[in-house]
């Protein structure tokens, strides 16, 4: 399998292009803020196809680039209901204007195909399997990408602004809740294998492993309590 990942934009969000091989059909996971010229570079090197751009939740930071991604190779956007309407009106989903200098360089709206993502979907695209499970806390509609154990590759666990390497997202704006993220975590996070790779919305990989030893967030849920204030991370 092929996973070709960088960072992009003012915020730093991690896009992902996911292949079973070079040469291959790809997804694109959460093309965010100037994340067109990078995900050009990542196809090009990678020889690869794009057939679908999915996201785990719908801020700007994650979905910026989605319609000039989906236009130019002619593919839908999955996203959850809840959050669909933050393409179209991202400082509502926010709660405050972004600023005028990044909103000149946005393209605001939906791509021609959008279709909806739901809880516990299995999406088979690109020859690849995802699992979806609906993860709210950080947004209304955040969701997470699973992948399953291979004979050589560890599950892979998209977490978007779930779940990060030490910390989790941000719970204070619209749709934000402490409480559902703590249940999503507890739901979604503590169940998976030590193994599983995690590859969040910003910052470096993890394994859940790692994050259940040291994560005080996910040590905390995982001890049945759920009061912890500590710094999160995330738009």
């Amino acid at each position: 399998m092929l996973i070709a990942g960088f960072p992009a934009g003012a915020w730093g969000t991690n896009c992902y292009l996911v292949a079973p091989a070079a040469g291959e059909e790809c997804v694109i996971i959460d093309p965010g803020h100037q994340a067109t010229e990078g995900v050009e570079e990542a196809l090009k090197k990678h020889r690869l196809k794009p057939v679908a751009v999915v996201l785990t939740h719908g801020h700007i930071d994650h979905v910026a680039s989605v319609v000039p991604v989906c236009g130019a190779h002619d593919v839908p956007a999955w996203i959850h209901p809840e959050d669909r309407y933050m393409m179209s009106d991202p400082e509502k989903a926010l709660g405050r204007s972004i600023g005028m200098p990044l909103m000149g360089e946005l393209t605001v709206g939906e791509p021609d195909d959008v279709k909806e993502l739901t809880d516990g979907a299995a999406l088979s695209l690109a020859g690849l399997d995802f699992s979806v499970a609906h993860a709210p806390g950080h947004t209304k509609g955040s969701v997470t990408f699973q992948m399953p154990e291979s004979a050589d590759v560890p599950s892979v666990f998209f977490s978007g602004d779930l779940l990060f390497a030490g910390s989790i997202g941000r719970t204070d704006l619209p749709g934000g809740d402490m409480a559902e993220m703590l249940e999503s975590l507890a739901r979604v996070c503590l169940p998976l294998d030590d193994s599983t790779v995690v590859l969040s919305g910003h910052g470096p990989q993890t394994t859940i492993g790692r994050e259940r030893a040291t994560n005080p967030y996910l040590r905390e849920v995982a001890a049945g309590h759920g009061s912890l204030d500590a710094p999160r991370r995330g738009m």
